[in-house]
């Protein structure tokens, strides 16, 4: 995958420089759930190229080719197939 670190500004973990978007936090509590924690951290910094900026200041992750990682095997994330609320938005009724 030829991955390269970064010096992160806030945090002494580097940051990954291939990433699109790299968040730093710095941990304030951690609950234990039972079968999992939760993290509840403070975001001291959030890292991204203009690249990845569109026209109106906005984050677009269209811009990233993101990966995902499941059951031992990686996979190319491709085209958006909603927004949010859209699998409960209302039907527009057909005008004739």
């Amino acid at each position: 995958m030829n991955l390269h670190k970064e010096k992160a500004n806030f945090v002494k973990c580097p940051m990954i420089k291939e990433s699109p978007v790299s968040v730093e936090c710095k941990v304030k509590e951690i609950k234990d759930l039972g079968s999992h924690h939760m993290f509840i951290a403070e975001v001291l910094a959030i890292n991204s190229s203009d690249k990845y900026i569109d026209e109106k200041g906005a984050f677009d992750i269209s811009k990233c080719d993101l990966i995902a990682y499941s059951n031992g095997h990686y996979y190319e994330l491709g085209k958006k197939i909603g927004r949010f609320g859209f699998s409960v938005q209302k039907k527009k009724k057909k005008s004739y």
